[in-house]
C-alpha cells in the first residue's frame, strides 16, 4: 500500500483477524476455511470445504481480477491460491517456518515465486521450487525499533531476562522459568525479568516474583514489544516463526523451547536452524527442568562474549528488511509473471 498499490485482504473469518487488521482501510474478502487436521475420516469434509472456497474465490476474482496474489502459507490461502492459479493470476507464496505447511508444499511447484524465512525450507519442500530468502515481514513499529542503534550496556544494569510462550502463554515455561529465576536470584541478585504469561498464569507468576523480591514486569500479553526487546539480554521462549524473526531483528540471544505439538514439529526445525547458525540454544520441553535452567541462566549471565556472538549471528539473518524484500518479489511477479 505504501508503494501506491490497491490492496485487498483475503481473510478466513477468524476473530483474531479483526484485531490484526485494525482500522486499515483496505478492501476485505472473507472466505471461510478449515484446517487440515482431523485425519483421514475428515478428509472428505475438508476437501469439500476447499472446493467451495476455491469456487467462491474464483467468482470474487472474476469481478475484480488481481494483478498478483500473495499467499502467506496457512490453510486459509488454499481457496484463493487455487482460484488464482486457475485464472492465470501470478501467485507468490511465503513460508514462515523452516518446515513448509501443506498448502505451500502443495502449491509451490505452480507458484510464480516462493519466498521463505529459513534456509532449511529449501531442502524440506517436496516440490522443489526456486526459493527466494526474504525473511518474515515484521510490523512497521518493530522494524523501525530494530534499526535504532542499541545503546552500550551499562555493566551495573540488571541482567534483563525475557520469558514468553507465545500469544496464549505456555504453562510449562511459566512453571519452570519462575522457579529457575527464583533460584538464580539467590546466586545473582542483580536480575530483572519481563515475563509474558498468558491470562491463566499471570497472577501466580507475579506472586512468585513478588514473594522472592525479584524486580519484574509480568503481563498476560504485551502489544508493544518494540519497547521491550531493546532492553533484553537473554530470552527464554518458543520457536514460532514470528518469534524467531523478531529475535533476529533485535539480535536477542535466546534459549528456544519449541512447542512440542506444533504441526509437522515445525518449531523444532525453526530452533534447530538458529542453533545451527550458533544464533540460539535449544532444549526440548521434555528435557527442561529447574536445576538445569538455573545453571544455564547463571552461565549465560557470566559469558557476555558468547551472548555477543549469538547476537551477531542473529543479525546476519537480516530480518529488518524482510517486508521490503517480499514486496519487491510481489511487484516482480506482477510485472513479469
Amino acid at each position: 500500500a505504501a508503494r501506491g498499490h490497491r490492496i485487498t485482504l483475503w481473510l478466513s473469518g477468524k476473530d483474531i483477524e479483526a484485531e490484526a487488521v485494525g482500522d486499515r482501510p483496505w478492501a476485505q474478502v472473507t472466505i471461510p476455511a478449515k484446517g487440515f487436521e482431523g485425519g483421514w475420516k475428515q478428509a472428505p469434509v475438508i476437501a469439500w470445504g476447499l472446493y467451495r472456497a476455491r469456487g467462491k474465490s474464483r467468482r470474487v476474482m472474476l469481478e475484480d481480477l488481481p494483478d498478483v496474489l500473495l499467499g502467506m502459507g496457512s490453510y486459509a490461502c488454499s481457496g484463493p491460491v487455487g482460484a488464482a492459479l486457475a485464472l492465470k493470476v501470478p501467485v507468490v507464496l511465503h513460508e514462515a517456518n523452516a518446515i513448509p505447511g501443506k498448502a505451500v508444499d502443495f502449491f509451490a511447484r505452480r507458484a510464480t515465486r516462493v519466498a521463505a524465512s529459513f534456509e532449511m525450507t529449501r531442502h524440506a519442500l517436496k516440490n522443489k521450487a526456486r526459493l527466494h530468502m526474504t525473511g518474515l515481514p515484521l510490523r512497521a513499529e518493530l522494524a523501525a525499533a530494530a534499526q535504532r542503534p542499541r545503546p552500550p550496556r551499562d555493566p551495573q544494569a540488571p541482567f534483563h531476562l525475557l520469558c514468553m510462550g507465545g500469544s496464549r502463554g505456555a504453562r510449562a515455561l511459566n512453571l519452570i522459568v519462575r522457579r529457575a529465576v527464583r533460584d538464580l536470584h539467590a546466586l545473582a541478585p542483580n536480575i530483572h525479568i519481563t515475563h509474558l504469561t498468558g491470562r491463566e498464569d499471570e497472577a501466580t507468576v507475579r506472586s512468585c516474583y513478588e514473594q522472592a523480591g525479584i524486580p519484574h514486569r509480568v503481563a498476560a500479553f504485551e502489544p508493544q514489544m518494540e519497547k521491550i526487546y531493546p532492553q533484553v539480554d537473554l530470552a527464554i521462549c518458543r520457536a514460532g516463526a514470528a518469534t524467531c524473526a523478531e529475535l533476529s531483528a533485535f539480535g536477542i540471544p535466546a534459549l528456544l523451547v519449541p512447542y512440542p505439538y506444533a504441526a509437522r514439529d515445525h518449531q523444532t526445525a525453526n530452533a534447530q536452524e538458529l542453533e545451527r547458525l550458533k544464533a540460539a540454544d535449544m532444549i526440548p520441553e521434555a528435557d527442561l527442568e529447574v536445576g538445569w535452567l538455573t545453571e544455564y541462566l547463571n552461565g549465560s549471565l557470566h559469558t557476555p562474549e558468547r551472548r555477543m556472538q549469538m547476537r551477531e549471528a542473529l543479525q546476519k539473518r537480516g530480518e529488518i528488511q524482510s517486508a521490503e524484500r517480499l514486496a519487491d518479489l510481489v511487484e516482480e511477479a506482477a510485472r513479469h509473471g
